[in-house]
């Protein structure tokens, strides 16, 4: 891929985009830790100092994409949750109808959990107060949809809903990190297998973690 000088708006969020792009591909090949700003240069066809012109970091690329991502999946979780939860039934119905939805609906985006992994400690480093900035006002917007979202289902939750939706997030990016793991301890389970039980499986762990917390906030008889 290579570019023309971009002389115009739409030429410069043309490459943008292509930079964002390249980036979610790189996602999907390797982990959060093996994305490079040099890597992602060359294969998006710009020299370094032209990717910075757009991106101030590699992570800011990532903080750009992980709000994509987040943006992407409420809109798909509204309807799977519209699907499969019945307004009808009791609350610990519902509420096991909600941990499931969220655990299996995240489990399948791995690429967004293991950003929101990285987020604290590695993503919200390196970048300046502005972008930092822009990120959080659009996670808190994306939070109070999620919120709304659990109310609708679930307005038993009352204000824990808010809570409760930021530590699904919070969830499912520290158990990413035990979902896949690398090929030399993989093979540590396969000769003991006594020591599998340290291989979390994504999304029964998110299920059960979930449930689990929904026990804790809301109400009892």
């Amino acid at each position: 891929m290579t570019f023309q000088r971009a002389r115009t708006e739409e030429q410069r969020e043309v490459r943008r985009r292509a930079i964002l792009d390249m980036a979610s591909t790189m996602l999907d090949e390797m982990p959060v830790a093996a994305i490079t700003l040099n890597e992602l240069s060359r294969r998006v066809g710009l020299a370094k100092p032209n990717v910075l012109r757009y991106f101030e970091s590699r992570e800011a690329v990532l903080l750009e994409l992980l709000e994509r991502f987040l943006q992407e999946w409420l809109t798909d979780l509204a309807a799977e949750l519209a699907a499969g939860v019945d307004k009808g039934s009791a609350m610990p119905e519902r509420a096991a109808a909600v941990a499931d939805i969220l655990s299996r609906s995240l489990a399948a985006r791995i690429v967004l959990c293991d950003l929101f992994g990285a987020q604290g400690s590695v993503l919200e480093h390196n970048v300046s107060v502005e972008v930092v900035t822009r990120y959080k006002r659009a996670s808190l917007e994306h939070l109070t949809t999620m919120t709304a979202l659990l109310q609708r289902h679930l307005p038993e939750l009352g204000e824990n809903a808010t809570l409760f939706g930021l530590q699904t997030l919070v969830m499912a990016g520290a158990l990413s990190a035990y979902n896949t793991p690398p090929p030399s301890l993989q093979a540590a389970y396969e000769a003991e297998p006594d020591l599998a039980r340290f291989h979390l499986q994504l999304p029964e762990s998110l299920r059960v973690g979930l449930m689990a917390t929904l026990l804790g906030v809301l109400p009892r008889d």
